[in-house]
């Protein structure tokens, strides 16, 4: 393409980009309904849904019809076999064949566990997008807090400035104060590129192009519902509702109707079979004195399996082999489960602790501002010594708000585990 076709296309790429502001109720609800991974299930669903027509089609009546017009000579016969016709038509259909009727039961367990593989793709994406909610409503969160940091900081330069310019303090002062305001548009910098990250993967997560984002409602917390009562209760629950652990169960079932199947090919096979010709009288009346025009038979055809070669058996060893490897991954599973199950519960009563240290160091700088606050206005103190404070505020402020994240983000992991998170955000 050339560059000037894509300078006409640049602003039309820019003006698809767009911010768009949701609650999470939204988000989620958007998420089960266009997140990439859960519309790639969605046609894997489907497929394996065609999987079972396709399975079950030797079991459905077919009719195929036809004529054709060749030179022959010697004994009236067809290139395939059957006498020359004017129109020809036959059916085929099975009606005992063990193989393809286990076939045909793998392929509806093969759809069955689709179907449980879009519902943990559905899992997944509300993870996903409330997870990446909260990041985003955090930065946000951090990014007001920085800001009043940053002006804090400003008004603590002007104060320093003057008094160095008067002579009451030295002019390293000034310098540490505007290393202090340095490093705050630095932090803001960072944030404020970290919250339009945080917008653009929400936006990605839920469908959109990678230029868009999501921006979130501050008021719109995430309320959690009630946890299990005891951690053996969650893991219990955790185990039983994993839809990974259905997945491979499901693909363990298919596993063992495929084994029936090859363990069935010395059964015999029956099919129904029917052919209809209409005769040219030419063809045949040099060959037989009584000739009917319309010929037709309908019968059974049976197919016993004798000498069935080492295929079979072979594949039934690959089957018991990938059988026994899904059980492992199974045990495997569970074993984790448990295991993650177990360390949310720890790290929610850490991340509880810390939040309510940090709610107390927080409730303490804010009593310490008050009094300063009392001392400025009567004279006591300036205005340097107030904006200090505030930026210890703001600090405690941070702290604070990554406890409440931390604590916010393992609840999620632990709704999550337990299968408890869809119907919590629905």
């Amino acid at each position: 393409m050339k560059l000037s076709a894509l300078l006409l296309l640049a602003p039309v790429m820019l003006l698809q980009a767009e911010v768009r502001t949701m609650s999470l109720h939204d988000a989620v609800a958007l998420a089960l309904k266009q997140n990439p991974d859960v519309v790639m299930a969605r046609l894997d669903l489907l497929k394996s849904q065609y999987g079972v027509k396709v399975a079950k089609d030797p079991f459905v009546p077919k009719l195929y019809g036809g004529s054709g017009a060749a030179w022959t000579t010697g004994y009236p016969a067809s290139i395939n076999g059957s006498p020359p016709s004017i129109f020809e038509a036959r059916t085929d259909m099975s009606l005992f064949n063990r193989p393809q009727s286990y076939g045909v039961a793998q392929a509806r367990e093969n759809a069955r566990g689709a179907e449980i593989g879009v519902a943990h793709q559905q899992e997944e994406a509300v993870y996903q997008t409330a997870a990446l909610y909260l990041d985003a409503q955090q930065t946000a969160r951090l990014l007001e807090v920085a800001q009043r940091q940053e002006s804090s900081l400003t008004k603590v330069l002007e104060n320093v400035r003057a008094r160095v310019a008067e002579g009451r303090e030295l002019g390293i002062q000034s310098k540490r104060a505007e290393l202090n305001l340095a490093k705050a548009r630095q932090s803001l910098e960072a944030l404020q590129g970290d919250l339009e990250m945080a917008q653009r993967n929400l936006a990605v997560v839920l469908g959109f192009g990678a230029g868009d984002r999501i921006a979130t409602i501050p008021e719109d917390q995430l309320k959690f519902g009630d946890m299990p009562e005891t951690e053996d209760a969650a893991a219990e629950q955790a185990v039983e509702t994993n839809k990974q652990i259905q997945v491979l169960q499901s693909q363990m079932q298919a596993k063992t109707l495929e084994i029936k199947g090859y363990k069935a090919a010395r059964l015999p096979q029956i099919g129904l079979v029917a052919q209809y010709n209409l005769l040219a009288k030419h063809n045949f009346q040099d060959f037989f004195p009584n000739f009917q025009r319309n010929n037709g038979q309908l019968g059974v055809s049976i197919t016993i399996p004798l000498l069935v070669g080492s295929a079979p058996r072979a594949y039934l060893g690959q089957n018991e082999t990938d059988l026994a490897k899904l059980k492992t991954q199974s045990e495997q599973l569970r074993s984790r489960i448990l295991l993650n199950t177990h360390k949310d519960y720890q790290q929610i009563r850490r991340a509880e602790t810390a939040r309510n240290v940090a709610r107390m160091d927080l409730d303490l700088a804010r009593e310490q501002l008050n009094i300063l606050l009392a001392q400025y206005d009567e004279g006591r103190i300036g205005v340097a010594d107030v904006e200090q404070a505030r930026t210890q505020e703001n600090d405690k402020w941070m702290a604070y708000y990554d406890a409440q994240h931390t604590l916010a983000r393992v609840k999620l992991e632990l709704m999550k585990e337990t299968g408890d998170l869809v119907a919590m955000l629905q």
